[in-house]
């Protein structure tokens, strides 16, 4: 069994490992730095994978979004790690931690240590095998994780349009929206199935979910909300229906699953300290180091302390992921001049001509401000007379940035601040 010894292990080759090496170069961290992904490319920028990649017309493609374009910094082919003295092994799955030895091993029994490590393992989709659906192990069922789930689903697309170019979509949450609208571009005909009373319940409030909703529909995307889908049936061995749970039959020639995610944590239960209700992940601190020494966990596998608000959370967001891998090299690299991680919570989605931003919490009473019709608005909320969030639509940079000062501030809330709308952000 072969061994390599490193300074530092990043294992997990997605979007936080891009951005933990790219801190590692600005903070001189030197060689002896490695990633251990099991994707066959280098880290990129996930988000594109249910947005751009799945346009029609100049779809994104690699290299063109290998990290940390997104984060404004270089494109990192294999080139940039090599030249920078990093080793990032691609395609190469950690079947064994043993945090003790400070020792992983991987499924073809190579052994690599460490003095260090970072865990990024990421999540995986949650599959509707997983609930043991009739039917869910057919051909034509598609989930959206990485750029082979991605390439799988382009190629697809011509046959599925062939058989009748009927795609199902089962979820009404971000993947759910964002690859809707991708096939739809595409030409597919387009249903979503989910079990919630309007798209996005954790995040929109029934009257902004009803503009996207209507905005769909007339681009000919149908909803079906209330209900699931609990078999597939085939025709031989690919997907033709669709069946809910009233005994509907939806004719499927492609299906797209979105039904949420998982931490990839099952390697370190029993090592380290895990948060067992939701949200779930490994526990860490405001440095995001875990219950071992030399151990971190960023991205979505890590459930750190929101220090604005009291609470621990994990966030499934590719910013999270960002800036949580780049705190925890400054961490290592750099103990005594780093303050507690201090994340604003964000989320943004494009689709068609589209785009929305969302910073702070969704919680106490929402205030809707603007104008459905004209496509642009927003929403406050307010809890304890504090505006402690804020959505907008269509919002311009400035626009976007005033409403992200507002969830980080938390200011006061007037008493006309419906009416006052986009002009209360930019007063701060």
């Amino acid at each position: 069994m072969s061994t390599s010894a490193y300074k530092t292990v990043v294992l997990g080759g997605g979007n936080s490992a891009g951005y933990a090496a790219w801190e590692w170069i600005k903070r001189g961290g030197g060689e002896g730095l490695a990633i251990i992904g099991d994707e066959p490319v280098v880290a990129y920028e996930r988000p594109a994978l249910s947005k751009a990649y799945l346009f029609p017309e100049k779809p994104a493609r690699l290299p063109g979004f290998h990290t940390t374009v997104g984060g404004g910094g270089q494109k990192q082919e294999m080139t940039w790690y090599k030249e920078n003295n990093i080793e990032f092994r691609t395609g190469v799955h950690v079947s064994e931690a043993d945090i003790t030895k400070k020792q992983l091993t991987t499924a073809d029994g190579q052994s690599i240590t460490y003095e260090k490590l970072i865990i990024a393992t990421g999540a995986r989709p949650i599959s509707l095998a997983d609930f043991k659906t009739p039917g869910a192990d057919l051909k034509g069922i598609y989930y959206l994780r990485n750029v082979v789930d991605a390439d799988r689903i382009i190629a697809a697309l011509p046959e599925a349009k062939e058989r009748g170019g009927r795609a199902v979509i089962v979820g009404g949450g971000y993947i759910g929206l964002e690859t809707a609208a991708g096939l739809s571009m595409n030409g597919l005909d387009v249903t979503l199935v989910f079990p919630e009373s309007r798209v996005m319940e954790r995040l929109f409030t029934p009257e902004i979910a009803s503009f996207y909703e209507k905005f769909y529909e007339d681009k000919g995307i149908k909803f079906i909300k209330g209900t699931t889908v609990t078999a597939f049936e085939g025709e031989g061995d690919k997907v033709k229906t669709s069946v809910l749970k009233d005994g509907t039959k939806l004719e499927s020639d492609i299906v797209l699953v979105g039904v949420g995610a998982r931490p990839n944590i099952e390697l370190f239960k029993g090592q380290l300290d895990m948060l067992e209700e939701r949200p779930g992940g490994i526990k860490v601190d405001g440095h995001l180091r875990t219950s071992v020494p030399n151990v971190y966990a960023v991205g979505d596998v890590a459930a750190f302390p929101l220090k604005r608000y009291g609470n621990t959370t994990r966030q499934e967001h590719v910013t999270n992921c960002r800036t949580s891998a780049q705190h925890a090299v400054a961490s290592i690299l750099a103990p005594d001049s780093v303050d507690e991680y201090d994340y604003l919570p964000f989320f943004y989605s494009r689709v068609f001509n589209l785009s929305w931003q969302f910073y702070g919490v969704n919680e106490g009473t929402p205030i809707f401000f603007g104008s459905k019709e004209e496509g642009k608005f927003g929403t406050y909320w307010v809890k304890d007379g504090k505006v402690v969030g804020a959505f907008l639509e269509s919002g311009s940079g400035e626009e976007n940035a005033a409403i992200k000062k507002v969830a980080d501030l938390r200011p006061d809330a007037p008493s006309n601040l419906e009416s006052e709308g986009l002009a209360f952000a930019s007063k701060l």
